[in-house]
């Protein structure tokens, strides 16, 4: 309505301890590679209760390094849900592997152990589960399936920092070998871009901490040759540029600071969610019942039969918007994709995944929200099902 601001489905939440801490950051002797990268490491770790964890520039790096480290590569496949964004399957590809797409929940777009278990087999080197809207998939089961044909688990996380299984919080890697976050502007902290990753064994993060600096390392007793000098390194495997700045980091510490307070307040807009969405039958979310109180909700999806309400999901988006709603789809399913389709894969061998597809909608869920903005979109989103 005219006076009334935009609501996007999601954004970043700053203040002036944020503000600040970057600019701490910008005067102090490090804007890359400094002090303010091992601290955020070290606190995230801790507040994923996980051993370590390793920063990298973006959620892609993250699930690209932890692809490496499970030892990814030509010949091997990596199951993944077929309702994820285009990196979780992506990550298989840079690895010159296969990505097998695996169908998902039609209610919540979570992968299917009885997937995994179709699909497993003496080739697959990774299954990596995703956290759909910040709703925790059955790590444990998927993990029980994995370890019978040796594959590596990587949970996709990020959608979930700062969630909970049914054993532990999202990153403490409790029936996984590795878990991956991502820090863009709309998830639970931001690092402007940034990722991570969590895990237990030493030899993993090593292998990352190469993977992200060129596979390089400075460590003398890592050296194959004499060192010369103090100046003196080595490239041990091929790996990349995808470290953090000290800039980004402290950002990322302040902000983790705020996480419980963060998660908080998306649980208590999605609880309002719920409670009005129940006066419009035709509108049912995604996250229910047992999944709901581990939920990082990330997003706050629904699910709506448009052949019943008789008008289409862009006709609905472009009312909403109209009214200051922002909305939008998470996801189009990975083997809709011409990429995909050029390499033999049919959409349609995955009904869950386009069921899902068909019918979810994410509005607008963060920090800063009022209850009120709450009503506001849920009476928009009424007035334009309504509308004719």
């Amino acid at each position: 309505m005219a006076g009334e601001r935009f609501l996007p489905y999601g954004r970043q939440a700053i203040d002036e301890s944020d503000i600040k801490a970057v600019v701490d950051a910008l005067t102090s002797d490090h804007l890359t590679t400094g002090p303010a990268v091992e601290t955020f490491e070290r606190e995230l770790a801790a507040a994923t209760q996980s051993r370590f964890t390793v920063s990298v520039c973006n959620g892609t790096a993250a699930l690209h390094a932890a692809c490496f480290a499970a030892g990814v590569g030509p010949g091997d496949e990596v199951i993944v849900p077929a309702i994820t964004f285009l990196a979780t399957a992506n990550c298989a590809r840079y690895l010159e592997a296969e990505p097998k797409f695996a169908d998902v929940d039609p209610d919540t777009g979570l992968i299917l152990p009885s997937e995994v278990e179709r699909l497993a087999n003496a080739k697959t080197r990774a299954v990596l589960p995703v956290h759909l809207t910040g709703a925790a998939a059955d790590v444990e089961s998927i993990g029980e399936l994995a370890r019978k044909v040796g594959a590596t688990v990587i949970e996709d996380a990020a959608h979930a920092l700062g969630g909970r299984d049914t054993k532990a919080p999202i990153g403490a890697c409790a029936s996984s070998d590795m878990t991956i976050f991502s820090f863009h502007p709309v998830k639970q902290i931001t690092t402007g871009e940034g990722g991570a990753i969590s895990c237990n064994r030493d030899e993993l993060r090593d292998r990352m901490a190469k993977f992200r600096s060129h596979g390089m390392t400075r460590e003398p007793a890592e050296f194959q040759t004499p060192s010369p000098g103090p100046w003196y390194y080595e490239q041990h495997i091929l790996g990349f540029n995808y470290r953090l700045t000290d800039i980004q980091a402290a950002l990322g510490s302040s902000q983790l600071r705020k996480l419980s307070a963060f998660v908080a307040r998306r649980r208590a807009l999605a609880a309002r969610y719920d409670t009005r969405l129940v006066e419009l039958p035709a509108v049912r979310p995604v996250t229910r019942g047992d999944a709901a109180p581990g939920s990082a909700y990330h997003l706050y999806s629904v699910l709506i039969d448009f052949d019943a309400v008789g008008i289409d999901r862009a006709e609905l988006m472009g009312r909403l918007r109209e009214r200051g709603i922002g909305t939008q789809v998470h996801y189009i399913p990975v083997p809709m994709q011409p990429y995909y389709r050029a390499r033999g894969w049919d959409p349609n061998d995955f009904p869950g995944a386009m069921s899902y597809y068909r019918r979810t909608l994410s509005l607008p869920l963060f920090p800063a929200m009022a209850d009120g903005d709450v009503d506001r979109v849920v009476d928009a989103l009424a007035a334009s099902l309504g509308a004719r």
